[in-house]
């Protein structure tokens, strides 16, 4: 039988969601899902359940996806070496064949299936078709050489017709972050990089980065250290500071961007961490980091 209190505390944690649903109907979340956050399938099936809970209180999620981990074991299977610089993917002709099948054959359609699975509407799009991409200029590597990264680009603009399509009607978009150039070449985009451009031109009230990260943490060996608002004139401070290294400047680089280009508020949130979207959307504390203006 369950207690009085314990029917009050389920009661005070819907309470506390109210405003928040409220206040986010009919707007649009760009979900940014990545990293190892992806390789356990516990978690992937907890994060698109919140995903179908954001659809159902009206809320419009569009999920932009990462795959970095299925592709390096891909190219090995092929006999190919992943190799990175500025925590970007050399990709040559045959790598770029190997990102596209492991994106839109692999990642994209299980992503899909299981977000149905629990009664959400989704559906699938190659980024081929949504982003128009052109190519990155050759990179300084860290001894100073630069580094002709191949088939790697950067979205161009962003073709939104069948995003608004899906949205129109219920149905969360799951896009993978390849472009396609004005000739039909692919192109390999960093997945933080094409959620920010979608968010932009999508107008989005929120970019949520979800991988393995906890947020920014002052102290990277310290998860008490998490630091929860960050407001834009301080990250250059936190990069000069060595809070902000390695693969998380280009991730908050790209959400500055997003920021300064119209996009309301930046999350960063840990994909590990039990229905992550709901905790930091519906609660007042929430969990991971915000960036803000």
């Amino acid at each position: 039988m369950i207690h009085d209190q314990e029917l009050e505390k389920r009661a005070a944690i819907l309470i506390e969601a109210l405003p928040y649903i409220q206040k986010f109907r009919r707007q649009t979340f760009v979900i940014k899902y990545g990293g190892s956050a992806m390789e356990e399938t516990h978690q992937v099936e907890r994060l698109l359940r919140d995903i179908v809970f954001l659809e159902a209180v009206g809320i419009k999620p569009v999920l932009l996806h990462g795959g970095g981990k299925a592709i390096s074991r891909r190219m090995r299977e092929a006999g190919l070496e992943p190799r990175f610089v500025n925590g970007l993917r050399i990709t040559d002709q045959q790598t770029i064949e190997i990102v596209r099948a492991a994106l839109d054959d692999e990642i994209n359609p299980f992503i899909v299936q299981t977000i149905r699975s629990y009664g959400g509407k989704a559906q699938g799009l190659s980024g081929k078709d949504v982003f128009l991409a052109k190519p990155l200029e050759p990179q300084l590597d860290d001894s100073g050489n630069l580094i002709d990264l191949g088939f790697v680009g950067e979205a161009h603009s962003v073709d939104l017709e069948e995003v608004f399509h899906l949205l129109q009607n219920d149905t969360v978009p799951v896009i993978s972050p390849i472009g396609s150039t004005d000739d039909g070449i692919l192109l390999n985009i960093n997945a933080d990089i094409a959620a920010a451009a979608l968010a932009v031109a999508l107008k989005a009230s929120k970019l949520i980065y979800v991988s393995d990260v906890r947020g920014i943490l002052r102290s990277p060996s310290d998860p008490s250290s998490l630091i929860p608002t960050v407001h834009i004139q301080d990250i250059h401070i936190l990069i000069q500071d060595n809070v902000l290294t390695g693969g998380m400047i280009p991730k908050v680089q790209s959400a500055v961007t997003a920021l300064k280009k119209g996009v309301s508020k930046i999350h960063f949130i840990c994909g590990a961490i039990p229905h992550c979207l709901l905790l930091e959307i519906f609660t007042d504390k929430g969990i991971g980091t915000e960036i803000t203006l």
